[in-house]
């Protein structure tokens, strides 16, 4: 993450290993999904949606501001957040290189 949004999303950065990558997807209609309860984080509907959500028992880290640019990358349980939600430049990219990465 980078200026501001490390401000919105509350989190100047986070780590997580490989091997708790499961996949990842593109996903632009994501943002209209409900987003659950907000603790910490932003989240202001066409605008921004950054931080930790809970809903459903799960936590979800978002960092997006682009729906087009959304991907989801899906963690195993060893994390603490289920998913990622973020924004890449180019996410068919990000997409293959996790996938590429993932393939054991």
């Amino acid at each position: 993450m980078e200026g501001l949004d490390k401000f919105w999303a509350l989190k100047s950065r986070l780590t997580i290993p490989l091997a708790h990558v499961r996949g990842a997807t593109m996903d632009p209609g994501i943002l209209g999904e409900p987003k659950g309860i907000r603790a910490p984080g932003t989240h202001v509907p066409g605008v921004i949606t950054a931080g930790t959500f809970h809903r459903d028992g799960e936590k979800v880290f978002w960092a997006v501001r682009d729906a087009q640019k959304a991907v989801v990358v899906e963690l195993t349980g060893a994390e603490r957040f289920t998913r990622l939600v973020v924004e890449v430049e180019d996410p068919r990219a990000a997409v293959a290189l996790v996938e590429q990465a993932t393939n054991r």
